[in-house]
């Protein structure tokens, strides 16, 4: 008893430590501990709210800002662009690019994509792909660790849903970028999208078959002999009659003791 609390006690710290230690690695990575430009507040003459993009970009995992805040009449994203011009956004933190837009389609239907969704949408041909992490989740962030939104695929091609906040950013000093001779080599399709998380459920399934052998193992190795349950002994029916019988020939001995001495007498 007292190895297999201890065996449980142990595999219970040591998950709660390697928890403790995924999500401090996590929460210090972000943003590399930074915080966004100040400047982004007048991103191409917008009025951008810059705690929001603090909260978002640098604090976050999981939310995002407003559906349709790049067409508040402070921000009105595609009226500021030049529908001639591609643009690069820059990372909001660092000062890396990040996208490159509109590539491989038209204007119209950047911003018509974007709108439709609610948020500035790209595509794997626009994605600096070497300034982008995309995780297997669909969740992503730059290689500053600036939490940019996700991906959410669409008729079988990769489409970044991205918050607009945490991609108005300036280049970085020193940043030399030619965006007219440059070539994503993000992956078109997102089939891998679904083959991954497969993957994950199957490496999952195997580490807790793996767990479960070794709870086994260590079970029988500390407790090799098991209590067996008590037996019961039923008396059989020859034996009552056994012993009923010892008990008659022992009376009919006593009888004839009596008998004898009485003849003595």
């Amino acid at each position: 008893m007292f190895f297999q609390r201890l065996m449980n006690n142990m595999f219970t710290t040591a998950v709660f430590f390697l928890l403790l230690a995924v999500s401090s690695a996590a929460k210090e990575e972000q943003c590399m501990g930074g915080a966004p430009m100040e400047n982004i507040s007048s991103f191409l003459g917008m009025t951008l709210e810059y705690d929001l993009a603090d909260f978002i970009c640098c604090n976050n995992h999981v939310w995002a800002e407003d559906k349709g805040y790049l067409e508040w009449p402070e921000v009105d994203l595609f009226s500021r662009l030049d529908p001639s011009e591609e643009i690069i956004f820059y990372d909001s933190v660092c000062g890396q690019p990040l996208f490159v837009a509109p590539r491989g389609r038209s204007f119209d239907h950047f911003k018509a994509e974007s709108i439709k969704h609610g948020w500035p949408s790209f595509r794997p041909e626009e994605m600096i792909s070497e300034n982008v992490i995309l995780h297997d989740d669909g969740r992503m962030e730059s290689i500053c660790g600036t939490h940019l939104g996700h991906n959410l695929p669409e008729g079988g091609v990769d489409r970044y849903c991205i918050d607009l906040v945490c991609i108005a950013g300036s280049p970085a000093s020193g940043l030399d970028f030619n965006a007219t001779t440059y070539l994503s080599s993000a992956e078109q399709w997102s089939g891998k999208t679904k083959s991954n998380k497969v993957v994950s459920i199957v490496i999952a399934a195997v580490i807790l078959v793996i767990l479960g052998v070794i709870g086994c193992f260590v079970k029988k190795r500390c407790y090799p002999y098991a209590p067996k349950e008590k037996e019961t002994i039923s008396v059989e029916s020859d034996d009552v009659e056994y012993s009923q019988g010892k008990d008659r020939n022992t009376d009919s001995s006593s009888a004839s003791s009596e008998g004898e001495e009485k003849e003595q007498n």
